[in-house]
């Protein structure tokens, strides 16, 4: 044991500073950033913590046609693979005494913890133990790594699954040992079938394969079956949910519905909001204009350029979501910080060579500290709650209506609200009459808006508060 943390206690020491800062406000409830895509996710889990697993049928709390355009009175969530759900839903049971807000995030920061490892291990394998420090701490530390490393999305399990299969995958291209090619096999398939957008990372398995094989890399027939069979479960999984339409959400308008590919916009937001303002805080950018520098290694050429060009295309082709959502972007957290790692290296080479070390040292450093402190100050209004009433009013519904109510909570759509209630429904009002035909049993609402009033005047209201009034929508007014 002591021979073990004597000999990774570096790795040791950047999981142990990314487990600390991934902590932070780990106990909020699913009412930060992007809450409306994390309260989809953990309301899955949820219903199968309530109802069991059902892997090939997963159900969720919204019941509107919003996400679809059809009604789903059942609740069909068909995205991605629920595998993340049911092993949340499996941890949750077994404590059940713990929030599984605070659960949900835990997995999200174990998965990576995983991603950061296998980071580190890969680079270390390929491009040297000191590149492999550099990009894995920078990994560890980005402010926008952090948030996005305990959110309850698939993106964190995701990430650990890309870069576990892409560590193993260059381990068995070293050794040749079968367990290693079916680890990375299984991995890269699962990775898929959270986010099918990995595949865009294809270059890179290939650039391995030549980097470690040569012209030996084509000639083994294990190579040409393993994109095959990565790709079967994907495929199995996407056919099988076409006979579920309602549960599927609109996703052609991902692509380029605003005609915003490649204009002057889709720049701007991506390489300025997005890289150099939220990931990079400016500081940053510095550094990662240093991997341009010489001296220039066909290795760490060829694994930057493989590893952007897969990401430069999938922004590309998913140019819309990559545009309106920024954890669309996640996906490229490990080439930014590789990108930084070897920048660093690099720019501290030449800095020695004409200030010296110490000062060359204390300039990297301050770059560094400089970029990290700017880009906290993006990223650190995604750490906060806006709607404590929220969750006020989410903790009356579920004390005060029966566990099988069909909520109305509006949030124009917003399904944070929804989630609060423990209750299935719908998020957003309108068409009152037409939701109780179809089940509605009550309506909660934070604010005192006409169409509030207006059930007031018609139906009981069970409870009201300056926060929030609750109405029994199957109990009219005589």
């Amino acid at each position: 044991m002591l021979k073990f943390f004597s000999k990774h206690h570096q790795l040791l020491l950047i999981l142990l500073i990314a487990l600390c800062l991934r902590l932070y406000r780990i106990n909020n409830p699913v009412l930060d950033w992007h809450s409306f895509r994390q309260a989809d996710t953990a309301s899955v889990t949820r219903e199968y913590v309530k109802h069991g697993i059902n892997l090939l049928e997963p159900k969720y709390h919204d019941l509107s046609n919003i996400q679809s355009g059809q009604d789903n009175l059942i609740g069909y969530r068909m995205v991605e693979f629920p595998i993340l759900n049911a092993l949340t839903a499996i941890i949750i049971k077994a404590l059940p005494r713990v929030s599984e807000a605070l659960l949900g995030r835990l997995v999200s920061v174990i998965f990576s913890l995983i991603a950061l490892a296998a980071f580190y291990s890969l680079i270390k394998n390929v491009l040297g133990k000191k590149i492999a420090l550099w990009s894995t701490t920078i990994m560890a530390v980005m402010p926008y790594s952090i948030f996005y490393s305990r959110v309850i999305l698939p993106e964190p399990a995701m990430l650990a699954g890309i870069l576990t299969s892409l560590w193993a995958f260059n381990r068995w291209l070293k050794t040749n040992r079968f367990t290693d090619y079916l680890t990375s096999l299984l991995t890269l398939a699962i990775a898929l079938l959270l986010k099918p957008y990995v595949i865009f990372i294809a270059p890179l398995y290939l650039t391995l394969g030549i980097i470690q094989k040569g012209k030996k890399f084509f000639k083994s027939p294990l190579i040409y079956i393993y994109p095959l069979l990565a790709l079967a479960p994907l495929y199995a999984w996407r056919d099988w949910i076409t006979n579920y339409p309602a549960g599927i959400p609109a996703n052609d308008w991902l692509f380029n519905s605003d005609g915003i590919r490649l204009r002057p916009a889709w720049f701007r937001w991506l390489f300025w909001e997005r890289l150099t303002k939220l990931w990079l805080g400016f500081g940053g950018l510095v550094l990662m204009f240093g991997s341009l520098m010489k001296p220039f290694k066909i290795k760490q050429i060829s694994i930057l350029a493989s590893w952007w060009a897969g990401c430069f295309a999938y922004m590309i082709i998913f140019a819309t979501g990559n545009v309106r959502h920024d954890y669309y972007q996640v996906l490229l957290i490990p080439v930014v910080s590789l990108t930084l790692g070897l920048g660093i290296i690099k720019l501290q080479i030449w800095l020695n060579k004409r200030l010296g070390k110490s000062i060359a040292k204390i300039l990297i450093r301050v770059c560094i500290a400089v970029s990290f402190v700017l880009a906290w100050n993006q990223v650190h209004g995604f750490f906060n709650v806006n709607h404590w009433e929220y969750q006020k009013a989410g903790l009356a519904v579920d004390k005060l209506t029966p566990p099988d109510a069909l909520v109305i909570a509006p949030a124009m759509g917003d399904t944070q609200f929804l989630f609060q209630t423990n209750r299935r429904g719908w998020p957003i009002g309108f068409e009152i009459e037409e939701k109780i035909k179809l089940g509605a049993t009550h309506y909660i609402n934070t604010a005192q808006d006409d169409e509030t009033t207006m059930l007031e005047s018609k139906f009981n209201i069970i409870k009201k508060t300056p926060d929030y009034v609750l109405i029994d929508l199957t109990s009219p007014k005589k």
